[in-house]
């Protein structure tokens, strides 16, 4: 009889364990990822396309939650003070997590503490300027800045963004001087443009191009190394006579400090296989990004290289906040 109770014990002692493991099993609620932009820009539309197939790999819902301000540092500030359980996670361009620290006093986050997860998409910046704007290159329109030394207003995503950062970069290598105006995320600035409220803006691709196709605005060029086939008429920067001007941006997923390893490596593969889905490589295509994922330690090294990138374009440039 003691044989038969203590096999009884040793089942029972079995099962129980079942429920908790269960629980434990990571993920067993939706994720919520906060995207630091408000809707409608390129951070948003990448997080909306990958988190929906994350949420199919995971088995559980990946929803989307925009948070904007302060360039991003809002939603950064709320992911880097949340549980590092996995179920709160950033979408953010560069700026919050890579050069906020130099730009922004008292920031009441450490970025070098969150933990990568991967970067989802980079992309080529562009000069894109208002429709009617008197000028058909980059030459006409440098000559035209300088005869007009402080008249020139360019949108930028926000304080920080790589937007601005590329308006900076863009004045020091020119000597043109031109307002900064900030916005608070891509869709706005974008909206003033096209009204002609800003002259100009150093905005990505995808955009760009569709609004160059349908004469809401003009690209007078590409930041990249090579012109794109698509439009084949707009030079790179180099080639319109500024010379080793590159700028892209890119988004990618971060979670707070201290979020256990396990957990990360499990995020990682989703957003990994999700990059690998037929749809998103097609669609990715269709909007000129490139997929870049690999692992965190990859995603580490990118932040740290553009954290040095455009810092020394702060340094240089001696930017200062508006």
């Amino acid at each position: 009889m003691s044989k038969f109770l203590t096999l009884i014990a040793t089942a029972a002692a079995l099962l129980a364990t079942v429920p908790a493991q269960a629980e434990g099993a990571y993920p067993d609620h939706p994720i919520r990822l906060i995207v630091c932009l408000p809707a409608g820009g390129g951070v948003d539309t990448v997080s909306r396309m990958i988190s929906d197939k994350m949420s199919k790999i995971l088995g559980q819902p990946v929803i989307v939650e925009n948070k904007g301000g302060q360039s991003g540092n809002l939603g950064t500030e709320a992911v880097y003070s949340a549980t590092p359980d996995g179920y709160t996670l950033l979408a953010s361009q560069p700026a919050p997590i890579t050069t906020a620290p130099l730009l922004f006093k008292n920031l009441p986050y450490d970025p070098t503490k969150l933990e990568p997860i991967g970067v989802m998409s980079r992309i080529s910046n562009t000069l894109l300027v208002r429709a009617d704007f008197p000028a058909k290159d980059v030459k006409e329109f440098i000559a035209y800045a300088k005869a007009n030394p402080g008249k020139l207003n360019y949108a930028s995503q926000g304080n920080g963004t790589t937007s601005h950062l590329t308006g900076a970069m863009f004045e020091a290598a020119t000597g043109v001087k031109m307002n900064h105006i900030p916005y608070k995320g891509t869709a706005p600035a974008i909206n003033d443009l096209v009204g002609g409220h800003v002259d100009l803006m150093f905005n990505e691709l995808a955009t760009s191009i569709e609004l160059h196709k349908g004469g809401r605005a003009k690209l007078l060029a590409v930041t990249s190394e090579k012109r794109f086939s698509e439009i084949p008429d707009v030079p790179t920067m180099a080639e319109a006579g500024v010379p080793n001007f590159i700028s892209d941006t890119w988004n990618a997923i971060s979670a707070p400090p201290k979020t256990p390893p396990e957990i990360v490596a499990k995020l990682n593969a989703a957003l990994n296989q999700a990059l690998n889905d037929p749809d998103v490589k097609a669609t990715y295509a269709r909007m000129h990004l490139e997929a870049v994922g690999g692992t965190p330690e990859n995603m580490s090294k990118i932040v740290k290289d553009d954290t040095s990138r455009w810092g020394a374009v702060i340094k240089s440039a001696k930017v200062t906040l508006q």
